[in-house]
């Protein structure tokens, strides 16, 4: 009996093995075993230790010791590298750089608490909201760099109620104002780099977007709790998003908790009518977002609001709970867009809309061109959900997009009343195993 149950489990995970080996993209590409192997950080392993409390830096909430914060980074990065500790307690600061060869480590109970004062934060050139332009430092930031790691059990702290509070009065005073209008730092910041992991923090009240990768390849985003206030008895965080992956390749987003006043995933690379052709631009390839939970967002998985090309997108194995949309694509008439290959697979829980698809109009700017510009969304693919929402397809017919080869498969949706599923206008929808409310969609 002993022997036959040794078989048994040895086959069962030889066969679990082999079936993760076949593991392919949405476009039927095998997915590397990158994406299979997390490690946790091992600080040990990065270089001399820098306790920032060893090199005359106070634990005071209400004390700014960017430049002394600084300088234990620029020590490090002098000396071959290391890892800078924050140790527990609560440390003020403004915007911080982080250099070749150093990490960032928060032990349990450590607080990175940014300034919200916004001279503390440089102004330089950047990239935000689809653009390169000048703006405001992140409270951490990472440019150009190969292995850098930020790990614990620590939190980086926006600090953002001041920065809110100053966002919505401005847009009583002008509705029309954009998010750059108000001057607002993001809490982390990670661009044109490579081999990047970071895991176990918490990330909370961002000033703005919470964490922003741009041009980085090779990322793992594990353990995180992201969180930022969207109801009204303290003050809405304004365009909060949880992670924005703008430009990026083979990132892998594993057991976060996100929730946020805004997009949780979203998906970023350019706006524009010739956003295409700008060598700043391009597309976010091969990102598996998996084994999450989501709370309140504007949705779970959003293709834009600034986006280009997204292929190989996979959201899976994940928990939602009051989101209002679960998969979002927003179509920009004023930016050529193609978004495909995308699944969305075993997820429960709750959302408004399982499926969102509508004409983005949000500042528009043709930039004085006459001729809006297409877009396509096409090889999406449901599979494996049992969602309640209000409605499924909260999608509408446009001139300025196609819509095609959707399919969803073993879906389980629970809805207030039976929905309008004859979407003429999206091509080749595919049901199989379909329900609403208990009653089968005919093919």
């Amino acid at each position: 009996m002993k022997t036959y149950l040794l078989t048994f489990l040895f086959l069962l995970i030889s066969t679990k093995a082999i079936l993760a080996q076949n593991e392919v993209f949405p476009d039927g590409t095998a997915i590397p075993d990158w994406f299979r192997e997390t490690k946790a950080t091992d600080i040990n392993e990065l270089g001399k230790h820098y306790q920032i409390t060893d090199y005359g830096i106070e634990v005071d909430s209400t004390l700014v010791q960017t430049d002394r914060i600084q300088a234990v980074i620029d020590q490090a990065y002098k000396n071959g590298g290391g890892v800078i500790i924050i140790p527990k307690g609560t440390f003020l600061s403004g915007s911080l750089f982080f250099k070749p060869g150093t990490h960032l480590h928060l032990k349990e109970g450590a607080v990175l608490k940014g300034s919200d004062d916004i001279s503390h934060f440089k102004l330089l050139d950047t990239r935000i909201e689809g653009q390169n332009r000048k703006y405001f430092a992140a409270l951490v930031n990472a440019d150009g760099l190969d292995g850098f790691t930020i790990s614990g059990k620590g939190t980086l702290n926006g600090n953002g109620l001041r920065f809110w509070r100053s966002f919505w009065l401005r847009r009583k005073w002008n509705p029309e104002c954009t998010n750059l209008d108000e001057m607002r730092p993001r809490l982390l910041f990670i661009s044109n780099s490579k081999n990047i992991q970071v895991s176990g923090i918490r990330l909370i009240n961002s000033p703005f977007w919470t964490s922003h990768y741009y041009k980085c390849e090779n990322v793992k985003i594990l353990d995180l709790y992201i969180f930022a206030p969207h109801e009204p008895q303290h003050e809405k965080a304004p365009s909060s998003d949880a992670i924005d992956l703008d430009v990026c390749k083979n990132v892998l987003v594993k057991n976060c908790y996100m929730s946020v006043n805004d997009d949780a995933i979203a998906l970023k690379g350019g706006k524009g009518p010739n956003a295409d052709k700008d060598p700043n631009n391009g597309g976010n390839y091969n990102i598996i977002v998996e084994d999450c939970e989501f709370g309140y967002c504007h949705s779970a998985l959003t293709c834009g609001s600034e986006s280009i090309h997204n292929k190989n997108i996979i959201l899976r194995r994940t928990k939602v709970s009051h989101a209002t949309r679960l998969l979002w694509l927003k179509m920009r008439p004023d930016t050529p867009q193609h978004y495909e290959h995308i699944l969305v697979e075993d997820i429960k829980g709750n959302a408004k809309s399982m499926l969102y698809i509508k004409p983005w109009t949000q500042f528009f700017d043709l930039k004085g061109e006459k001729n809006i510009r297409t877009s396509a969304a096409d090889h999406i693919r449901f599979r494996n959900i049992d969602l309640e929402c209000d409605q499924v397809f909260n999608t509408r017919e446009s001139d300025q997009y196609k819509v095609s080869y959707l399919s969803l498969e073993n879906i389980q949706l629970s809805t207030p009343e039976d929905q309008d599923v004859k979407l003429d206008y999206i091509h080749h929808l595919q049901f199989k195993n379909t329900s609403i409310n208990g009653r089968q969609v005919a093919q």
